[in-house]
């Protein structure tokens, strides 16, 4: 995977930290009212088409992608060759319980990778000063080559963006869900409707009351504006 290996290069040559943000049509929705995120977004390292619709858009629009890049994808890929070479991870975000299950799978799965932490923030909608110099301490305490950050978004990816500069870790990441996937606190959908660009349906069924908003609301208005671009294109 592309993406992994430019990760990679960085951890091995690259100095101070880059960050990636994965993209769907829910964040570019959000994004559409929320100048901050935008700008977060427009500045990430790394910013890779987690979402089928933005490859179909891109076609549509006649851009380069041609392929979905998953938070998943980037969290195996990575863990994959840190487990070849040596590394080190950071986990921030999710409960102390499910924190927990990764560190237990992640030591089975990638017995090269060193997990030098975890961190459980405290739920809630903004973090205060006191709650960011404190997950900062701890990560810098033990610098490690990927700080992964399974929080929702936008909060985990206008934390990393404010937060980037005064990270001890050569990459961040945020990922979101992933954490729970892989702890297998909820279950991904079967490769079958991953591979037939149908994987948010029974993600939707198993969380109808936290996704119904992306699926119902920002599906619809993303559609609406690629099609407008694409007749103002044509136009």
């Amino acid at each position: 995977m592309p993406c992994a290996d430019s990760v990679m290069a960085w951890i091995h040559q690259g100095k101070g930290c880059r960050w990636l943000a994965c993209f769907n049509p829910h964040s570019y929705v959000v994004s559409l009212d929320n100048a901050a995120f935008a700008h977060a977004l427009r500045n990430a390292d790394w910013l890779v088409p987690d979402g089928v619709g933005i490859v179909l858009a891109s076609r549509f629009l006649g851009g380069e992608l041609r392929e979905r890049v998953t938070g998943s994808d980037v969290f195996r890929e990575v863990h994959k060759r840190l487990n070849e070479t040596g590394g080190s991870v950071f986990l921030l975000g999710a409960s102390e319980e499910t924190l927990q299950n990764i560190r237990a799978k992640l030591n089975r799965d990638y017995p090269n990778v060193r997990v030098t932490g975890s961190f459980s923030p405290p739920y809630k909608a903004e973090f205060s000063k006191q709650d960011s110099e404190a997950m900062l301490a701890t990560i810098n305490a033990v610098s490690p080559d990927i700080l992964w950050v399974g929080m929702t978004s936008p909060k985990q990816d206008l934390w990393l963006y404010e937060n980037r500069v005064h990270l001890n870790a050569k990459v961040a990441a945020a990922v979101g869900a992933v954490f729970d996937f892989y702890a297998g606190r909820i279950k991904r959908s079967p490769r079958f409707f991953q591979q037939i660009g149908l994987e948010w349906l029974p993600r939707l069924l198993q969380e109808p009351r936290r996704l119904w908003r992306r699926n119902f609301i920002s599906t619809p208005v993303f559609v609406w504006h690629v099609l407008r671009q694409k007749l103002a294109g044509d136009g």
